[in-house]
């Protein structure tokens, strides 16, 4: 595959709902790979219907869903017209376990087909939709609605995918795939497994699908070699992350050491080696710090087909990140004051994670031990084999109590942070609880948060994506002209 015919810009697949549709729309029509965020799309939508449906994006992508009888049932089940009230709390869906909730399985794989069809809708440019191995359950009727929507790429980080690319080419022909569960306690004779069956689903013959390209994010050249040997079906690429870019990062090899601050301490053996990336043959983007056009034309010259970019894009105009946040953010950066922390504990995956230090959320300290756990969205909770062979499952962020009870050690809760919730909070769409509690946020971005206000013109206090884009491709090589909007 010739790099010339790849796209130089990946637009990064941020958070919870960051990366929207609306972004991912406005990046592909300029001729880049826009993505979508695959993670919590089901709890995304039922908020987005229990709102109103502001615009009537998501009722105009579900009358689009091949198989309406199961669109018309999420509508009815969550759709208010007008929307909630402001105090009261969003109506819940059943909590992922092994096995799925049918109704689970339906809005896993609508979301995800909503998502991605509004991303695409109105253009012919290409779109990619990014996931974490770490959050398993979701993965496989997930994949299948992107691929409904005829998504273009599938992104994939946090974990090692070994098996999601030969899962693309069975749903693909119509064939039913499994994926093994991640179980603390399993033995090696236990065979935890998710299934995706389409013609069960459709409740007929199931379509031929396109294949999306699959490019597993990396952090290490022994990671992408035993990716291209040991993974069941092909790899297009790779996305090679280094420890600066937002969200969640790999831990650093070899022993985990903080320095004086508390973050984790990187060294040489975490800089991945160009020249060995470049022997692989496949072709692969850089991430991490990647946001000026030195920085892209120099990851031309490494031999990367690009670069994916998150930060510059996640407080653009058409990000889904709340507007007060952005504001917030964008106001530190021009004072100088806007702060990336690598905190090695906020994460319940037990994965760095990066945190923007702001007053009033759960940064904070204070604001942080104020917050009532509850674990009620799940989407990173832990199985373990009870003593019975049945699976339980707990998360370090949820009630102390709860996850000791379930055999969890105490220590391991220390500083963690329900990501669920605050991820969810970050785009406007807080649970608000009915003791009259609102989840609060929790703000990721990658270093380059700090100079992110640089992309605002003098007396302006917004950016647009497109903007973004054509300062990052200033200079690069004809291939990577920007196009018009379709």
């Amino acid at each position: 595959m010739s790099n010339e015919s790849l796209p130089v810009l990946i637009q990064g697949g941020m958070g919870i709902g960051v990366s929207g549709w609306r972004l991912a729309r406005a990046v592909s029509e300029m001729g880049q790979l826009g993505v979508v965020s695959g993670t919590a799309l089901d709890s995304v939508l039922i908020r987005r219907l229990q709102n109103g449906d502001v615009g009537g994006h998501v009722r105009r992508a579900l009358e689009h869903f091949p198989y309406p009888e199961i669109a018309e049932k999420i509508l009815d089940r969550y759709f208010i017209e007008g929307g909630k009230a402001p105090n009261q709390p969003y109506r819940s869906r059943p909590v992922p376990a092994l096995p799925l909730h049918p109704d689970l399985e339906e809005l896993f794989v609508v979301s995800n087909f909503v998502e991605v069809f509004l991303a695409k809708e109105g253009h012919d440019g290409q779109v990619g939709i990014n996931y974490l191995e770490k959050v398993q359950l979701p993965t496989l009727p997930s994949l299948y609605g992107a691929m409904l929507a005829n998504v273009d790429w599938v992104l994939m980080g946090a974990g090692i995918p070994r098996t999601i690319p030969g899962v693309l080419n069975r749903f693909a022909e119509g064939e039913a795939a499994e994926l093994k569960v991640d179980v603390h306690g399993a033995s090696r004779e236990d065979n935890y497994r998710s299934r995706f069956d389409p013609a069960a689903f459709v409740g007929g013959e199931p379509p031929v699908l396109p294949r999306p390209k699959f490019l597993p994010i990396i952090a290490s050249v022994s990671l992408a070699t035993m990716l291209l040997k040991r993974a069941d079906g092909w790899i297009d690429g790779f996305i090679v992350e280094g420890p600066t870019a937002g969200g969640h990062n790999a831990p650093p090899r070899g022993r985990l050491e903080l320095d004086e601050a508390g973050e984790p301490i990187y060294g040489p053996r975490d800089v991945v080696d160009m020249e060995a990336m470049r022997k692989l043959g496949v072709p692969f983007w850089l991430a991490g710090s990647y946001g000026e056009p030195d920085r892209v034309a120099e990851a031309l010259r490494e031999g990367a087909a690009g670069v994916q970019v998150g930060t510059a894009f996640a407080y653009c105009e058409e990000s889904d990140l709340a507007p007060e946040l952005k504001q917030r953010v964008l106001e530190a950066s021009r004072r100088g004051e806007a702060t990336s922390f690598t905190d090695p504990l906020a994460s319940p995956t037990g994965f760095p994670f990066k945190v923007v230090l702001l007053p009033g959320t759960l940064s904070d300290q204070p604001v942080y031990e104020s917050r009532r756990r509850v674990c009620d969205l799940a989407y990173l909770r832990q199985a373990y084999k009870k003593p019975d062979g049945t699976l339980g499952w707990r998360c370090p962020a949820e009630p102390v109590s709860d996850y000791v009870r379930k055999g969890g050690q105490e220590e391991e809760t220390h500083r963690r942070k329900c990501l669920c919730n605050a991820l969810m909070a970050n785009i406007g769409l807080p649970q608000v609880h009915s003791d009259g509690r609102t989840e609060l946020p929790l703000v990721t971005s990658g270093n380059d948060v700090a100079q992110v206000a640089r992309f605002l013109k003098p007396g302006a206090s917004t950016y647009t994506a497109r903007e973004v884009v054509e300062y990052l491709l200033a200079g690069v090589r004809p291939a990577a002209v920007v196009a018009e909007p379709s």
